[in-house]
């Protein structure tokens, strides 16, 4: 049973008996200080069972789709903005740079998001250039207009 639910905005968990901060925080890929910011949490030392906790703000970012998503080879606008995103932080492996984008998920977008994984410091299959969780909010793709 999972207790981690995904909204368009916030990414929340739900406390379970023997969780600390500081365990939910690394689980979760964020830090302790920033989950008593989004929680309003004083003492880091008091959180209870079935206590709902937003882990992940998405702000106007694009919720990641799911491996599967990919899978099936998507068109779809994301894909442009996830793109745009992949250039801007130099992970660019398109023809003809922004020319050669196409909003349908191909080679050219797994080889420039592998190039992102390796910037964050994957190797291996972790940067296979199918877009995961953690890499996928790091990006931060914007919704498209």
């Amino acid at each position: 049973m999972t207790t981690q639910h995904e909204t368009r905005h916030d990414t929340y968990y739900t406390v379970r008996k023997g969780d600390t901060l500081s365990a939910i925080a690394r689980r979760c890929d964020t830090t302790v200080k920033q989950l008593q910011i989004w929680n309003h949490i004083s003492d880091v030392d008091v959180i209870h069972p079935g206590q709902r906790l937003i882990v992940a703000k998405h702000d106007d970012f694009v919720p990641f789709p799911g491996k599967d998503w990919f899978a099936g080879m998507p068109n779809s606008p994301i894909i442009l903005m996830m793109a745009y995103r992949l250039i801007d932080e130099g992970c660019n492996s398109y023809p003809g740079n922004v020319e050669g984008v196409s909003p349908r998920w191909d080679e050219d977008h797994r080889n420039s998001y592998a190039k992102w994984q390796r910037k964050l410091g994957y190797s291996g299959s972790d940067a296979n250039g199918v877009p995961g969780r953690t890499s996928w909010d790091k990006l931060r793709v914007p919704f498209p207009d």
